[in-house]
């Protein structure tokens, strides 16, 4: 079942707004930061970036960051919700979806736990 030419999952290999994605994470001292690829599981995207920040407006940067640099690197956010509540922040790109919990939000929806049997990188 086409096992040659799944490729391996690894940080070098994701696509350049995903990387730039994750430095602007790691930039912000976003919290248990991982990319999940939902390639082989999914019709809707093909990664999830998942992180959470300590405070609403740690996740309100975060997300600003995250738009803003990918803004100018040509990449525009598809949809955005949940920035009221900043208890889970969701930035849809299409063929990736940002989640920025509350750490007790993350705790509850445990998306890692419901999508377990997909490749993960953790940073």
């Amino acid at each position: 079942m086409g096992q040659e030419k799944k490729k391996t999952f690894t940080k070098r290999g994701l696509p350049r707004e995903i990387r730039l994605a994750v430095e602007v994470c790691l930039a912000k001292k976003a919290e248990g930061l991982c990319v999940l690829g939902l390639s082989e599981l999914s019709s809707f995207t093909d990664f999830f970036l998942i992180m959470h920040g300590n405070s609403s407006r740690q996740g309100a940067a975060i997300a600003e960051g995250i738009e803003s640099e990918l803004k100018k690197a040509g990449t525009r956010v598809l949809s955005v919700e949940g920035r009221e509540t900043e208890d889970w922040v969701l930035l849809d790109y299409g063929s990736f979806v940002v989640h920025i919990f509350s750490p007790k939000a993350r705790e509850h929806y445990s998306l890692e736990k419901l999508w377990g049997d997909a490749p993960r990188l953790d940073y």
